[in-house]
């Protein structure tokens, strides 16, 4: 950061100014986060591939039925055979849901070939915010159907899973806020050791999330930004992890520059203009790492790109301007009990980073390739990764109610009832194209429902003969597109909720093949640009990506043999890379500009050495407070959360303690000067050898 803009922002008037600013902001900002739920996109069409055919299907399909109809399927059951009562309550009941005012065609009772259950089919138009309103249509539902003993009652079909869906998002916000809140504190209690000093960071990170969901509420209202649960969640965890995280390194340089200042309005304005370009660095990787999910062919991840920028640049904004407001403003009594005066030691001179740096110099290339093959072991776990999506089963932390309706239905109807596959066409072809539709192996062909037209488009209908979400039966949308596209003129098209499953598994892997090495390239032009180098940002590339491997592959040992979840989400992936590497490079960036600092003053040994002396205690912390925040994700009753926020977790943790501190910093001592080839550092020479007394003599900076 130029000498100018940091005295501006450490300027013994302006700081008011700036807390001012700030409340201004906030005060605004409160009034518009309110409103992001309202904003929200939680239906499928919101979360598809654009371009898919399945999404295709359901924008055609809205003219023969609305496109807020979310059927409920109430399965009726009793083991020993249904009874005559039974019979009679159903039929009351079906009555009463006739009744219903928001239907979208007749209520139909459908009995089992067995005679032991019933599935009565209830379309129910929820109109455009049918996700939130499914939770009271469908309790509203089982208090009709419930009341006879030893008749088991569930409610599942879309309605019930959403239902069951919007309540395991309800209170998600508040939820993760203060979890993460709560991990932070106490994160920066250890760090800090102070009873008081945690409060700045704390609050300005507040308000960055508060005005981030405030901006984005408005990107979502006036500019088309998809916005869901999903991505709301990760904004409150990414804005509270990468904001602690650049507070994290301008307090400790500040506090460094205290000892060395009498005015502390110097100390900050030094503190900023050190640290501040690595902090902006940092969050440039990630703004530019989340930015590149706008190629994404799958809306919801390409939603989540803009969002999560946003927060990252509004919290790098408050970070720089707001905390060395507070903390100039509030003085050195802040740092209390450990107050940093002028000509006091630097405790990180001689601390544990500096005695792990010694223990790495001794045999600097043994070191790397050891942990080299450690982490190489580590990602073999990948072979136990399956991310080709979730069952509706496995998607819940539990055994919601419209699960355990959709098992009963699978003991007594046909594996595909309740999930038809759906199919539009040219009307001039619409009796080709049934046939087509009803001779494919996998349809049932008595449940090929007769051709509807309508707007010059026909609809047919067909039940699957294989669970909807198996293999199979994304087998069988394949062979029926092959048919029904092969009839002449029909231009026909398959969706129904197996197709878009099978169009988001095609679009997640499109997007992993396209988005990961741009991401990549991305970085690898960043630090080139930063370090002014070529080796070590090809080096820094290749040890992220490794250690992307080897927390995905833990994880996915974790998963399947810890606990118990055989899938994983099909953007479980692509969403563990960007956090890791965008996030990751966050690290090393924090250790080489520091390193490349001290190598424009002694020989780069030493520097390596004084580089993981100097950033090992903030890094390490700073990896704490991230990795604790994304495992707050695990608490949702959510797999796809639990498993991201997990991978995310243990893949920081293992970044900052074993990649950053030991690998990396191995590296630059093996490879020395040759590190920053080509920049003048590579053509310095006569490299001394480092003894732990000389570097304990250095003056340290975090």
């Amino acid at each position: 950061m130029a000498k100018a803009a940091a005295s501006l922002i450490a300027h013994r008037r302006l700081k008011y100014v700036i807390i001012v600013f700030w409340l201004v902001v906030f005060g605004v900002a409160g009034g518009l986060a309110g409103k992001l739920t309202g904003v929200e996109k939680n239906d499928a069409q919101s979360w598809l591939p654009s371009a898919a055919e399945s999404t295709k299907v359901l924008a055609i399909q809205s003219s023969f039925t609305s496109p807020d109809t979310v059927p409920a399927v109430v399965v009726y059951e009793r083991p020993q055979g249904l009874t005559e009562a039974d019979r009679t309550k159903i039929a009351s009941d079906v009555a009463s849901f006739g009744r219903l005012g928001s239907l979208d065609g007749t209520v139909r009772p459908l009995p089992s070939a067995d005679g032991k259950a019933v599935q009565v089919i209830i379309p129910l138009d929820l109109g455009k915010d049918g996700w939130a309103k499914a939770g009271d249509m469908v309790a509203s539902i089982k208090k009709t159907a419930a009341g006879d003993p030893g008749l088991s009652v569930h409610v599942t079909g879309p309605a019930g899973n959403a239902a069951d869906s919007s309540k395991a998002f309800a209170g998600i916000d508040g939820t993760l806020l203060y979890a993460t809140v709560a991990v932070v504190v106490v994160i920066l209690l250890l760090t800090y050791r102070s009873p008081v000093l945690w409060l700045l960071p704390v609050i300005s990170a507040g308000v960055a999330l508060t005005t981030a969901e405030g901006v984005v509420y408005l990107l979502a209202k006036h500019a088309g930004l998809t916005v869901n649960a999903q991505s709301a969640g990760i904004l409150t965890v990414l804005v509270f992890g990468a904001g602690t995280d650049y507070a994290l390194l301008l307090v400790a340089r500040y506090r460094e520059e205290l000892r060395r200042h009498a005015d502390r309005h110097e100390a900050m304005a030094v503190a900023l203009h050190r640290a501040g370009p690595a902090i902006i660095a940092s969050a440039a990787t990630v703004v530019i790492g989340m930015l590149c999910l706008l190629v994404a062919e799958t809306n919801s991840t390409k939603g989540l790109g803009p969002v999560a920028a946003v927060g990252i640049l509004v919290g790098l904004g408050v970070m720089l301007t707001l905390l060395p407001a507070l903390l100039v403003t509030v003085g050195r009594w802040i740092f209390w009990p450990a107050r940093p005066t002028l000509g006091s030691h630097e405790p990180t001179a001689t601390g544990v980073w500096a005695k792990v740096g010694d223990r790495i110099a001794r045999r600097p290339r043994s070191t790397w390739i050891t942990t080299t093959l450690v982490l190489a072991a580590m990602a073999l776990g990948l072979s136990q990764l399956d991310a080709n999506g979730l069952t509706n089963a496995e998607s819940f932390r539990g055994h919601p109610d419209s699960i355990v309706g959709e098992q009963v239905l699978a003991r007594h109807f046909p594996a595909g009832a309740g999930s038809p596959v759906a199919l539009v066409a040219d009307a001039g072809a619409a009796d080709a194209v049934r046939a087509a539709f009803a001779s494919t192996g996998g349809i049932d062909p008595s449940t090929v429902t007769p051709p509807v037209v309508k707007n010059g488009h026909v609809y047919l209908q067909g039940t699957l003969t294989a669970a909807p979400d198996s293999q199979a039966a994304f087998d069988t949308v394949d062979r029926v597109r092959a048919k029904v596209h092969a009839v002449a003129g029909a231009h026909a098209q398959v969706g129904g909720s197996t197709a878009i499953n099978l169009d988001v598994r095609r679009a997640a892997t499109h997007d992993r093949n396209v988005i990961i090495p741009l991401v990549l390239v991305v970085v690898l032009v960043i630090l080139v640009l930063l370090l002014r180098s070529l080796v070590a940002p090809l080096l820094l590339v290749v040890t992220v990506v490794l250690s992307f491997a080897a927390a995905l592959g833990a994880s996915a040992l974790v998963f399947r043999h810890g606990f118990g979840w055989q899938s994983a989400d099909t953007s479980f992936p692509l969403y563990v890379f960007v956090f890791l590497v965008a996030l990751g490079i966050d690290y090393n960036i924090f250790l080489m500009t520091r390193v490349r600092e001290e190598a424009l003053r002694r020989d780069a040994r030493r520097a390596a050495l004084i580089g993981l002396t100097a950033t090992g205690g903030v890094i390490t912390s700073a990896g704490a407070v991230l990795a604790g925040t994304f495992a707050v994700l695990a608490t949702l009753p959510l797999t796809a959360f639990a498993e991201i926020g997990f991978a995310v977790a243990f893949g920081v943790l293992l970044d900052t303690i074993v990649v950053r501190s030991v690998l990396v910093t191995a590296l630059n001592i093996d490879t020395g000067r040759f590190m920053w080839w080509p920049s003048a550092l590579y053509r310095r020479r006569g490299a001394v050898a480092v003894e732990p007394a000389e570097r304990e003599a250095d003056t340290v900076t975090t």
